[in-house]
């Protein structure tokens, strides 16, 4: 209602301004048409003939197209009075709306008077100029010139009349826009859930485990019920803010005291959101070595949308993290390894059956998405880039996110786009460059002799902090080049297995490359090996 009211002043004020304008828009010889004296014109049916001894008393001009009815022989008399000012015959130049020049040779009187018979509105012609002269007849040789045009410019009250519409216009425009966009925030809850006030009861004293145990010996293996899901998200205090990421925030919360991993997507994250959400609720997903998965939510208020995932805590953090502070002695690196092949297996591994788990692949697989476990092993985290497999139809499932893999972990056939994206084996070979990188971070911080490496990301020492697409593809396609090892893994039984066990996963061609399956088998030995020899 501002905006409207502010409107019709604006257009009130520009209508008062055009108004004023044109009353003051007068000649510039409107002085002339005040209230001077008139001249005496004859009347009508006298004599035009005027006597010798009266000449003296009358001026005589010369009038072309503008006569008074009296004019005799296109002259005109007016009378002398005793003024002042002295009489005098002028001749005036006008320019008319269609850019004609008209000379009209009129007779007039100086003090104040009329000009005969000239149309002298303010919208008869935009340029004149008048020349006087006081004998008789001295007007017909008069040739008044028009002044230079000045240049062209909008009419003040019309150019304040425009302005003023398109600032009604614009705030008419705001204002619209933000009454819609408030509408459509107070509604937008509704559009995802209906019934979001809905809530289950959870008695007092059963913990998140009884709820994930409970769930998982129902047979449906999907996961918690929606509506427990949903009361969980409402229930959950937020504490701190633990990270950041492209996609949204990590928060540290609490459920009825046990703590919680709260990932708040931003809202141009939603298919991520809604991907993770799927791939976590899938049939027969859980597995220790899985980020466990709690509950997803929306929580929407007046002003914006929050997307809740909410999964296990790990006070430890990611892989990343552990590997910059902590070093790994030889145990710990196959433990590590091993675990983190595990779930990949779980994930590109089809189970069949009446309720079959389909087959995953991760596409973001890299040490920030892997998280330490307070048992010294890791879990696999962060599917919103993950493809399904649908083994009925052989079609791949590929998410509608814009987000892509980080260029860093990226195996060559990404980089160089030779990637056969309906073919579901060829993501699965890409998660195994991927996972090969990870086995070498680990490597470089196994102490062996006394000896071990700063953590560094893989091409460190090749590539920016933040390379580019050109940059991974010349290193990793053109010139061919992985990570740098040390001298000292050929001298250590472990760390050379390991050596030829990533190299065999970072191969350039993915057919070359050893399966998610055939690395957990030799990591299952090593691990038996290890501990057999303790």
């Amino acid at each position: 209602m501002a905006g409207l009211s502010f409107c019709l002043a604006a257009v009130a004020a520009a209508l008062l301004l055009t108004l004023r304008a044109d009353a003051a828009g007068q000649n510039p010889d409107h002085v002339l048409q005040g209230t001077g004296v008139k001249p005496e014109a004859r009347r009508p049916g006298e004599d035009s003939t005027i006597a010798p001894e009266d000449a003296a008393r009358f001026l005589s001009c010369y009038c072309s197209g503008h006569c008074p009815e009296d004019a005799t022989n296109n002259t005109c008399h007016h009378a002398k009075k005793k003024l002042k000012l002295t009489e005098s015959c002028r001749t005036k130049t006008v320019e008319t709306k269609q850019r004609e020049i008209v000379e009209l040779t009129i007779a007039v009187n100086t003090h104040f008077g009329s000009l005969s018979n000239v149309d002298d509105s303010p919208k008869a012609q935009t340029r004149r100029t008048i020349e006087c002269c006081n004998t008789d007849l001295c007007n017909r040789d008069l040739q008044p010139t028009l002044p230079p045009q000045a240049p062209s410019e909008g009419s003040p009250h019309w150019l304040a009349f425009l302005i003023s519409m398109t600032v009604c216009c614009c705030t008419l425009i705001c204002v619209t826009v933000v009454c819609y966009y408030r509408y459509k925030w107070q509604t937008e809850p509704q559009r995802y859930h209906k019934d979001l006030e809905q809530e289950v009861f959870i008695p007092v004293g059963e913990s998140l485990k009884d709820l994930i145990h409970q769930s998982q010996s129902s047979g449906s293996g999907s996961g918690l019920p929606l509506l427990v899901q949903r009361t969980i998200a409402k229930q959950i205090q937020m504490v701190r803010q633990i990270g950041k990421g492209r996609y949204g925030e990590v928060w540290l919360g609490r459920w009825r005291g046990e703590k919680v991993a709260v990932k708040v997507f931003f809202t141009r994250e939603e298919a991520s959101w809604f991907r993770e959400t799927e791939i976590y609720q899938t049939v027969l997903m859980r597995h220790e070595n899985i980020l466990g998965f709690i509950a997803a939510d929306i929580k929407g208020t007046g002003a914006f949308t929050q997307l809740f995932l909410i999964t296990d805590f790990h006070e430890s953090g990611s892989l990343c993290d552990y590997l910059k502070l902590s070093t790994l002695d030889t145990q710990t690196l196959l433990r590590l390894a091993y675990s983190a092949a595990c779930g990949l297996c779980h994930l590109h591994t089809e189970i069949y059956g009446t309720q079959g788990k389909p087959a995953i692949a991760h596409r973001d697989l890299k040490s920030k998405n892997i998280l330490m476990k307070k048992n010294g092993t890791c879990c696999i985290a962060d599917l919103g880039l993950a493809v399904k497999f649908n083994s009925d139809t052989n079609e791949v499932d590929v998410p509608l996110s814009t987000r892509v893999g980080t260029r860093r972990y990226m195996a060559p056939e990404v980089l160089d786009d030779s990637l056969n994206k309906n073919h579901f084996q060829a993501y699965i070979m890409a998660d195994m460059y991927s996972y090969g990188l990870v086995i070498w971070e680990m490597a470089r911080r196994c102490v062996t002799g006394g000896m071990v490496e700063d953590y560094q990301l893989p091409y460190y020492d090749t590539v920016p902090s933040d390379p580019s697409y050109e940059d991974m593809l010349e290193v990793v396609c053109v010139k061919g080049l992985r990570p740098t090892v040390s001298n000292r893994w050929n001298g250590d039984e472990c760390l050379r297995a390991m050596l030829k066990l990533m190299s065999e996963c970072w191969a350039h061609n993915p057919a070359s490359r050893l399966t998610i399956l055939r690395v957990k088998k030799t990591l299952a030995k090593m691990v038996d090996v290890s501990t057999s020899g303790r």
